[in-house]
């Protein structure tokens, strides 16, 4: 049940993402020389797939956990922490305001603040997957696959927390950056942000593939591709914060 509402959120935000997209085309628009719909449009994308993997990793990873009394909580809290973010995101967008670094007033401040701590209840939601993984699955042992998962969820907590305080402290460069994405390569933290929040998709992956075709090497193979991962995160922020 909790993973058929999980679904189903992630479907409704990809939805919201498509409605927000049609209303982008009408709308000129823009706060720090960037269309203002932009950052809501990544907002519903990010956590359409963060709440569809979330499932994917739980069910693949452990049936027990998807089945447990704590799975429910974890799932509203990803629902609970995201949608705020997201609909007081596109809120401010529909003023043509600013919700990241808006100090204009003490209600803004403290809205900033609070999407704050929603975004560490969200990542933090991971960690907490994390442990229900382990702890059903650790008498058992954990194939290659689990270990690619785990640390995937944790990692997003650590490494999405960390660059989401350093972003929450140094506002990106105005103006359009990479297509796309809207990064700048200096003075930007968003690019290792990205890194931190999709290793609960990039690292269980390689978990997969490391068992499946490293054989023998498969632990190994996680390993060094994890902290390569590390590594990159690193050195994107240092860049980040670089001026």
């Amino acid at each position: 049940m909790a993973s058929k509402m999980l679904m189903l959120y992630g479907a409704a935000m990809w939805l919201a993402l498509g409605l927000t997209y049609l209303l982008s085309l009408n709308d000129a628009r823009t706060l720090r020389e960037v269309g203002i719909w932009l950052k809501p449009m990544k907002f519903m994308a990010a956590t359409a797939l963060f709440a569809w993997t979330t499932v994917w990793l739980t069910e693949g990873a452990s049936s027990t956990v998807a089945q447990g009394s704590a799975y429910p909580g974890i799932c509203a809290l990803i629902v609970v922490t995201s949608f705020f973010e997201v609909a007081y995101i596109t809120y401010q967008a529909s003023q043509g305001a600013a919700s990241h670094y808006n100090n204009s007033d003490r209600l803004h401040t403290l809205l900033f603040g609070v999407m704050a701590v929603a975004a560490v209840g969200l990542t933090g939601s991971q960690a907490w997957l994390a442990w229900e993984i382990v702890s059903t699955r650790v008498s058992a042992g954990l194939s290659v696959t689990t270990w690619g998962v785990v640390l995937g969820l944790s990692l997003t907590f650590v490494l999405s927390t960390v660059s989401g305080f350093l972003l929450g402290g140094n506002q990106p460069p105005a103006g359009p950056g990479l297509p796309w994405v809207g990064w700048h390569l200096s003075q930007d933290i968003r690019p290792s942000h990205f890194l931190g929040v999709h290793a609960q998709q990039l690292i269980p992956l390689l978990g997969f593939f490391a068992d499946r075709f490293c054989g023998a090497y498969a632990g190994q193979a996680l390993g060094a591709g994890t902290v390569l991962y590390l590594l990159a995160w690193s050195a994107l922020t240092w860049t980040g914060l670089s001026h």
